[in-house]
């Protein structure tokens, strides 16, 4: 499922992300494209799918998206409702989602579809019984318009349980075009000289990197990219299997790297404890307000930050500019992450929310909205709404089977998806005592081994 990365290929077409916000021909990006208006909208062109007519039947979806993502998830809701008559209730979720719907199943009123945002928690809701397989109809689907690695990261034990909708390149670092101006910084292509740059702006009078540490899953995020580029895929590999431990020394080398920046405060935004009180929907705000004097002049996080600039006065391709993660070892990394539709009942309703999911047409409508990214290879890549989220759309599709996807995403939720527990909370306190760096491994390893053997 996990083969070896092709990253000279990605890399390569990562850095061409760069240059497409360099040259600022991205457009607006700010995901405000009305229905029929975005690129590659047809209105009489035919549908991909066929639905049934569930006139009457309600469907409940639990989902941990919150503001625009949850709005733009609603658009697909909608067209839903509109093609076979049913009427969908959006349930919000919480995470650890397994906590919230095992909360929601104790008490009789499970959703018939989740979107579980880990492999992990998918494997246990298959071992807890909850999940139902997929029909025939999304397997259909599946088989006409995802690469494999993606139908395998939804299967438990060959079968399919899980339908990938949204899907998120976690390799990226965004800034703040204007104050890289005034600094006479350039994007840098490997670790070290992303730490020059660092410097460099942070001379200039402005705090160089924003940390969203507040929310724990960013910086699992920051040592999945920084272990992947050092130490290969091969070893991350064993590292997300529990093959080798956390105690390993390329565990060790990823932390001291890491510390490189986590150690100096003066390089983050409000230091360490200004970036433990900071949410990611703040660090990616205060990077793109405040004109050429932000709070923080970079923020790393997915291609789903421009949804977060959406929210501000900032336009990616001039104002907000992207490079991709630094390279550590030779290559720079390539992680992704995902959302999958899991039904949690075996009904008529659920197995075509399912279908649909599974669609080119779902895909493109918020494709068209914008912060978003599909693992659909049928989707015609004109809906995004500019080329920067074009290109990071085509390099996941061109990564085919090669992609690898968020490390904590694929272990034990208890370790790797639970705030103020497991690698969350362990590498919380990293940012706060970088120092540490075998006492983290310890921990790490501590709660690994518990959540990979119960």
């Amino acid at each position: 499922m996990r083969r070896t990365l092709r990253m000279r290929r990605a890399a390569l077409v990562f850095t061409a992300i760069g240059a497409l916000a360099l040259t600022g021909c991205g457009g607006d990006g700010d995901g405000k494209d009305k229905a029929g208006e975005g690129p590659g909208k047809g209105e009489d062109s035919p549908s991909s799918v066929t639905l049934p007519k569930l006139d009457g039947e309600k469907i409940s979806v639990a989902a941990v998206w919150t503001g625009p993502e949850q709005a733009n998830f609603t658009k697909v809701l909608d067209e839903f409702e509109k093609r076979t008559g049913a009427t969908v209730t959006f349930v919000p979720a919480q995470d650890p989602i397994v906590n919230f719907l095992g909360t929601k199943i104790a008490g009789g009123q499970p959703p018939d579809v989740a979107m579980i945002p880990q492999v992990g928690a998918i494997q246990q809701a298959v071992a807890k019984k909850w999940a139902k397989p997929v029909g025939n109809e999304a397997r259909a689907q599946l088989g006409q318009n995802y690469a494999q690695v993606w139908q395998d990261l939804g299967a438990v034990d060959g079968t399919q349980y899980g339908v990938y909708f949204k899907a998120a390149n976690k390799s990226l670092i965004w800034y703040n075009a204007k104050a890289f101006e005034n600094a006479g910084a350039s994007e840098p292509k490997t670790w070290k000289d992303f730490l020059a740059t660092a410097e460099t702006v942070s001379a200039s009078g402005v705090t160089p990197v924003s940390v969203g540490g507040a929310d724990g899953w960013t910086l699992t995020d920051w040592f999945e990219n920084v272990y992947l580029s050092q130490a290969g895929p091969e070893k991350y590999d064993q590292l997300a299997k529990h093959e080798i431990k956390w105690t390993d020394p390329s565990v060790k080398d990823a932390l001291t790297t890491l510390a490189e920046l986590f150690g100096k405060p003066s390089l983050i935004s409000g230091g360490a404890d200004g970036a433990l009180q900071t949410e990611f929907p703040a660090s990616v705000t205060q990077t793109f307000t405040g004109g050429d004097q932000p709070k923080g002049a970079m923020v790393f996080e997915g291609d789903f930050v421009s949804i977060n600039i959406a929210q501000t006065k900032a336009k990616i391709g001039t104002d907000a500019k992207v490079f991709p993660f630094p390279a550590v070892g030779a290559e720079s990394p390539v992680v992704t992450g995902g959302d999958a539709a899991v039904a949690l009942k075996d009904t008529k309703g659920a197995q075509a929310l399912l279908t649909w999911l599974a669609s080119e047409d779902s895909a493109k409508i918020w494709a068209e909205a914008g912060g978003f990214i599909s693992p659909n290879k049928s989707l015609d890549t004109a809906a995004y709404p500019n080329d920067v989220q074009r290109t990071m759309a085509e390099a996941l599709i061109d990564a085919g089977d090669d992609v690898r996807f968020d490390m904590s995403d694929q272990a034990p939720q208890s370790f790797g998806g639970t705030p103020g527990k497991g690698e969350w909370k362990t590498l919380q306190d990293f940012l706060k005592n970088p120092k540490d760096i075998a006492g983290t491994q310890a921990k790490l390893e501590s709660d690994a081994a518990k959540a990979y053997t119960s």
